[in-house]
């Protein structure tokens, strides 16, 4: 004999089935969300790596750029005096 779909303890009954189903599923799928997780953070930590990378090598250049503007300076102080 089926459950009837008009009998509420069978519909309750199929209910906490489908609730223990989506929980097992959402088990098996922890392990994912957490890689998921877990990678987008390492692309973030990354990243930042990166910029600060980036902001070291600006710095570098923009101290080098005014080392040869002061060595250019002194250079034209030192034509226009002789």
């Amino acid at each position: 004999m089926s459950p009837s779909t008009d009998d509420p303890a069978a519909r309750h009954e199929a209910g906490a089935y489908d609730e223990r189903q989506n929980r097992n599923l959402q088990m098996q799928l922890m392990p994912e969300a957490l890689a998921r997780a877990q990678y987008r953070d390492r692309v973030e930590a990354a990243e930042q790596e990166r910029r600060a990378m980036r902001l070291i090598a600006a710095r570098r250049m923009q101290r080098r750029a005014e080392r040869a503007h002061m060595r250019a300076r002194r250079a034209l102080a030192m034509a226009v005096m002789q």
